[in-house]
Order: structure tokens, then sequence, then C-alpha cells
């Protein structure tokens, strides 16, 4: 894949997850929460003004100023290397840019993130989709490394 197509992949595939990540949890959160009854988790709506486990509570200036910092330093990085980069690589990065900027997105919009799942199997906090693209995102990225590191010896 060509230079400007994976940076074209990348721009579309961030842009994707955000408008999938604010639509479903605007369809979510406008629902009832009694259409999904599973023994797994719990649709419970949660006002977040900290960031995970909700660390630097009320701290709104200064998360909006670390996600803006992080997505672009990120996106500059991610944009610089695109052709030492797999396509897979390419989709987990956008995923981890997508929770961020939905996470931006609501911290701006509302003043809050909106968290609405809780595991019931788990004392874990209540989180959201964009919490989930930026753990599968990070993951995915660090075993990706850790491989090529690993082959490349």
């Amino acid at each position: 894949m060509s230079r400007q197509s994976k940076i074209i992949y990348f721009i579309i595939s961030i842009l994707f997850f955000i408008f999938f990540d604010i639509f479903c949890t605007d369809f979510i959160l406008k629902s009832r929460f009694d259409f999904l009854e599973n023994p797994l988790f719990d649709l419970i709506y949660v006002q977040n003004k900290g960031a995970a486990f909700s660390i630097f509570e009320n701290s709104q200036i200064f998360l909006i100023v670390f996600a803006i910092l992080a997505m672009l330093l990120i996106l500059v990085y991610g944009i610089r290397n695109i052709e030492k980069f797999s396509t897979v690589a390419v989709f987990w990065c956008s995923m981890l840019l997508a929770g961020i900027g939905s996470n931006l997105y609501e911290r701006i919009n509302f003043g809050f993130v909106r968290d609405f799942i809780m595991l019931k199997f788990v004392d874990f906090p209540i989180f959201n989709l964009s919490d989930i693209f930026i753990t599968i995102g990070v993951s995915a990225l660090v075993v990706l490394i850790v491989k090529n590191k690993y082959l490349k010896k």
C-alpha cells in the first residue's frame, strides 16, 4: 500500500471510529437501557469529570490539553513514519486516536465524559466505547511492537 493510500486509510479509519462511537453512545444513552439484558454487563449512565479511574477529577482544561497534545504527537509520528507501519498497525493506531478524540469531543462538548458500561463479573470502574478503543488500540500496538522486536532478533 502506498504512503498516500495509508494516510487516507488512517484518516478514514479515525473518522469511522469516532462517528461509530458517538452514534452508539447517543443511541445507547437515548434508549431506556432495557433493550439489552445480559449476565456480563449493565448499562448505567455516569458523568465522568476525570480521566481513567476518575483521576484528575474536575481538571477539564488539563485533560483537554493533554488529549490534544497526545493526539497531535501520535498523528504527527504516525504520518511521518507511515511507510514503516503495516496496514494492521495503522488500523490499531487509528482506533487509539479515535478513542482519545471521542473522549476529547465529549469533554469539550459536555464538560465530562459519558460512561455507561458496568461489568457485572468484576469490580471495575464504569467506562465507555472510547475507553475500549483506547485500551484495544494501545494493547494491539504494544503486541505489534514486541512482536516486531522479537522477529528482528
